[in-house]
Formats: structure tokens, C-alpha cells, sequence
């Protein structure tokens, strides 16, 4: 069964696809043990990430960018990490409505995923859902996050491209400041470009730019295994010059030239070898987080829950610090 199922995914069968995401969503005991199988043959296609404010209209700039790539004869693969039903654990946008028109093309496949409470707006699931997207052959996978506005920075360690989109009349000039995702973008779209407003986002978003932003977008990952072998090329500042664009998606204006910026910073990655570099990140991140759960799943089974349960009463009644608490809690437990 396993066998029939990598190879149907490895010939792009989309129910295949949708299955095997399932089991890893689900964590099916074998999901792990299918995805390891696909990961050789992983590694050809291209991340981008697409992520902004609420109501910025990501969800159509997303449809409209599939459209057109599929008119360059280019598959398309689509994750949109949507909040989490509080009843089913669910997406509750996972109908996705606005993406319904592209559902009858057999180049593009659209998958919901609950972001299950995740912060930085991806679902803890999404990356293996990348990985068996990638596997499936698929030529572009576009990535939407969750649009919580405040941490949406976590999908620069998922995807190659990061799109940034904003608009005007939201309440702020540029919500990439107060959202705290400036510094993640490779290229700006200032969406709904027709309202009042749109040029002073613009110029807002080429002032801050002027201001500072020179660093390479992979200083922005601090975990501890990034810091023991940085490559070599993140002391290099970065040479890409961030384009700020204009469109319109629902009205299908402005597309064009975003997917001409998008394979523009994709030659430069592959060039500037900074590709390989932000590959290195991401998969060392992916690596963290792995170890981290195993870890503390291996170091909860070790734990008596008559302990815990002690352990909690002590904090409740302020006879154990949680700094003591997990200190002695490693000490009688960490395998």
C-alpha cells in the first residue's frame, strides 16, 4: 500500500497528494515513514510565500498568479494556511471560495491547512505538505499564510521568495512595519491599487527601505543550530533590490510583472548562490523543530503524571518557580 501510494504521488496523482497530507496532518504512524521515501526526490521546485496584513487580498492575488502561471504552461501547487476552527480543529476558510474558479485545471492543486493555533502563521504540518508537493513534480508552490498580521515571519523559513502584500486604507500607511515582516520581503505588492492612498504606501514603503534595509534576509533566523555553521554567504549583504509593485487582482491588472519579478529573484538566488544558502537555513530550522518535539515527547513519556500534576499543584501555589520547576524536572527526567 505504502509502495502504490509513493508512486502515485512521484506521478503527480492528485488524490494521492491529497491523502498523504491527510495522514500527515492526522500524524498517521507511517506519514513520517511515506514522507522520508519521497525526500530524495525533492528540492525542484519553487517556494513562494505570500503573506500581509488581513484584507489586503492575498487569496486573489494567489488565484491570479496561478492563472498566469499556468498560461507559462506551469504547474501549480497551492497552500493556503487558514485559522483554525475552534470546534472541528479545522480550516475555516478551507472552502476557499475565491479559489474555486482554478479547481477544474488539472495543473494546479489547492490545499487548506489549519494553522492548528501555530504561531508565525504556518501550520506545523505545512512543511512535510511542501515536501510532498515538491515531490509530486509541481513547478511553482505558492504558500499563503494565515494573514495574523502580527507574526507572520515564520513562512521566510519555509519559502524561497517572500511576496509581501499590502494596501492602502487599512488603518496604518504601511502595515508591514506594525506587522513586524518588513525585513522578510524579496519583493512588495501593493494590492487594490485603485483605492485612495496607494502612493503614499509606496513612497512609505521607499522610505523605510532607503532607511536601512540592506542586511540578507537570513540573518532573520536565530535558531541554535543556524548559529553553529552559518554559510558562508550570509556575512554578504544582500544585492537584490526589492521592488515595490502595483496591482489590482481582482481585476486581474498589474499580475504580470510580479511574476516577472518573482523569476527575476529566482535567477538571482541561483546565481548569487544565495539559494543554496537560504536551503541550508530552512532546512536547518525544519531540523530544530523536529528535535525539539521529539525530544520533549521522548522526555513526556519518561514523566509520571502524578508527577506533573504535583508539579502544577507547586506552581499554582507559588511553592516552585517555573524556571526551578523545569530545572528539576530535567534533571530527574531528561532522558
Amino acid at each position: 500500500m505504502s509502495e502504490s501510494l509513493i508512486e502515485q504521488v512521484l506521478a503527480g496523482r492528485r488524490r494521492a497528494v491529497a491523502r498523504l497530507i491527510t495522514l500527515l496532518e492526522n500524524d498517521h504512524p507511517q506519514a513520517q515513514l511515506l514522507l522520508s521515501l519521497l525526500y530524495p526526490y525533492t528540492g525542484k521546485a519553487h517556494l513562494i510565500g505570500i503573506t500581509g496584513a488581513p484584507g489586503t487580498g492575498k487569496s486573489t492575488l494567489v488565484t491570479e498568479l496561478a492563472r498566469l502561471y499556468r498560461r507559462h504552461e506551469r504547474t501549480v501547487a497551492i497552500l493556503a494556511v487558514d485559522p483554525t476552527s475552534p470546534f472541528s480543529g479545522g480550516a475555516i476558510l478551507g472552502d476557499r471560495i475565491r479559489m474555486q474558479a482554478l479547481s477544474g485545471d488539472a495543473g494546479i492543486f489547492i490545499r487548506s491547512m489549519a494553522n492548528r493555533g501555530t504561531p508565525g502563521g504556518l501550520s506545523r504540518a505545512a512543511s512535510d505538505a511542501v515536501t510532498v508537493l515538491d515531490a509530486a513534480g509541481f513547478d511553482i508552490i505558492l504558500i499563503e499564510t494565515v494573514g495574523a498580521g502580527q507574526g507572520e515571519v515564520e513562512v521566510a523559513g519555509t519559502a524561497q521568495t517572500i511576496i509581501v502584500v499590502e494596501a492602502p486604507g487599512l488603518g496604518d500607511d504601511i502595515q508591514a512595519i506594525k506587522a513586524g515582516i518588513l525585513e522578510i520581503a524579496d519583493i512588495f505588492v501593493v494590492n487594490k491599487a485603485d483605492r485612495p492612498g496607494v502612493e503614499r504606501a509606496i513612497a512609505g514603503l521607499r522610505a523605510m527601505l532607503e532607511l536601512g534595509h540592506t542586511a540578507p534576509r537570513q540573518t532573520m533566523h536565530h535558531g541554535h543550530l543556524m548559529q553553529l555553521e552559518p554559510p558562508p554567504d550570509l556575512v554578504q549583504p544582500s544585492a537584490w533590490d526589492i521592488p515595490i509593485l502595483k496591482t489590482m487582482a481582482l481585476k486581474g491588472e498589474g499580475v504580470e510583472p510580479v511574476v516577472e519579478a518573482i523569476d527575476h529573484h529566482r535567477q538571482y538566488l541561483i546565481e548569487s548562490g544565495e539559494l543554496a544558502a537560504r536551503n541550508r537555513l530552512r532546512l536547518a530550522g525544519d531540523l530544530e523543530r523536529r528535535l525539539q518535539t521529539a525530544l520533549l515527547c521522548q522526555l513526556l513519556d519518561n514523566i509520571p503524571p502524578e508527577y506533573l500534576s504535583d508539579l502544577i499543584d507547586k506552581l499554582v501555589n507559588r511553592t516552585i518557580a517555573p524556571y526551578n520547576a523545569v530545572k528539576e524536572t530535567l534533571e530527574a527526567y531528561a532522558p
